[in-house]
């Protein structure tokens, strides 16, 4: 048996340690167009107990794994089970870490998907899209209008 090797960036967390990655349909928006791409994110013990409770969510399957089985010496590894056209969210190792530790607080959290097994009884939907490079535009017409009079003292 290899021994759990700690992340260099993350000494409290090992290849051992339990995680649950998801499929995410998610949009690209490119000269007016919306085109669908599949985003492979590490979804939080809080995020996964909420979409368990039936919230519509772009989650189509969901895996429990281990950090080591996704984080092969640090680069991301794709599980077999996922498309292979199948992309990393930004910031996937990061996110990683920061979603392993939330099962590693709230242990119970892990029966949920139990390690090894894919879960894809979600309330998937597309319906509110998730466009990944949109971009805020802020105009004057967007300003609440207010009386003239509220921040006088009457």
């Amino acid at each position: 048996m290899v021994a759990a090797m700690s992340l260099k960036n993350a000494p409290d967390v090992s290849t051992d340690d339990y995680l649950v990655v998801g499929l995410a349909t998610c949009f690209l928006k490119e000269e007016g167009e919306v085109h669908e791409v599949n985003i492979l994110e590490p979804i939080p013990s809080a995020a996964l107990e909420a979409i368990l409770k039936g919230i519509p969510t772009s989650y189509s399957m969901a895996r429990g794994v281990t950090v080591g089985e996704v984080m092969g010496e640090e680069i991301p590894q794709l599980p077999v089970e996922f498309p292979p056209a199948t992309q990393f969210c930004d910031d996937f190792a990061e996110r990683a870490i920061a979603a392993c530790r939330t099962y590693k607080i709230r242990t119970e959290a892990q029966s949920h998907i139990p390690l090894g097994t894919m879960r894809t009884d979600f309330n998937y939907s597309t319906e509110r899209k998730r466009v990944l490079n949109q971009t805020r535009v802020v105009r004057k017409e967007d300003d609440v209008k207010q009386h003239e009079y509220t921040h006088k003292v009457l």
